[in-house]
């Protein structure tokens, strides 16, 4: 009586045989999403001229072409990248200004440029860095220019009913924001005191320097001119 059918052991059945794992393929639009955050890190960490195309393309796992093909080079991938981060900021900015007293404003101005700084550290790196690009905006020095120019209104109604000449807005503007900025670039590495306490002493420094403006400053100084 057989006890069974032997079968032999050799041989496969196709379920027997190894799967070979499909790769899912990005679509144009996620390629060029992996691109641009590959290539954020990288500037962030490196600059423009320390990152090369073969090292975007090496981390993304594409051949270099792919990269020309979505930006045209490293420096089309670049001028997105801070496109991107600048209008972060000055979303960010345009948002929080929101509060009727000029003294708040002023809060929530500085509030806006550290709460940037503190989510996107790698996007404010890149935007102090000079830009390698030749274009007249862009860069950091245009940023702080824009965001000035939505101060410059409301230091100039501030300016009207204190009896200040309002023309000269737009230089107290720049100042503020310059002022608020650089401090924003120390910040980024100190990281002390905390977020809080700087943009009270911001404000402190930026109110109280505002609270007692002569009308018409003068130097003491030897030098006139």
């Amino acid at each position: 009586m057989m006890e069974g059918v032997a079968t032999d052991s050799s041989t496969s059945t196709s379920s027997d045989k190894p799967r070979r794992t499909r790769r899912t393929r990005m679509t144009g639009a996620e390629r060029r999403e992996q691109l641009l955050d590959i290539g954020r890190t990288l500037f962030a960490a490196k600059g423009f001229e320390g990152t090369s195309v073969e090292e975007i393309a090496a981390k993304a796992g594409v051949s270099k072409p792919v990269v020309y093909e979505h930006f045209g080079g490293k420096e089309g991938l670049y001028a997105v990248v801070v496109d991107r981060e600048m209008r972060q900021l000055l979303d960010m900015v345009t948002g929080a200004l929101t509060a009727g007293h000029p003294r708040e404003l002023l809060e929530q101005a500085a509030f806006a440029l550290l709460d940037y700084i503190e989510v996107y550290t790698d996007g404010f790196r890149i935007l102090v860095r000079d830009s390698p690009v030749a274009q007249s905006t862009g860069t950091f020095a245009s940023l702080i220019s824009d965001i000035a120019t939505q101060v410059e209104d409301i230091l100039g109604t501030e300016f009207k009913n204190r009896g200040f000449d309002a023309k000269l807005a737009p230089l107290y503007a720049q100042a503020l924001v310059g002022m608020v900025a650089l401090t924003g670039q120390w910040w980024l590495d100190a990281r002390k005191p905390k977020k809080s306490e700087v943009a009270a002493h911001l404000v402190n420094l930026a109110w109280h320097g505002l609270d007692g403006m002569e009308q018409k400053p003068r130097l003491i100084g030897h030098r006139k001119n």
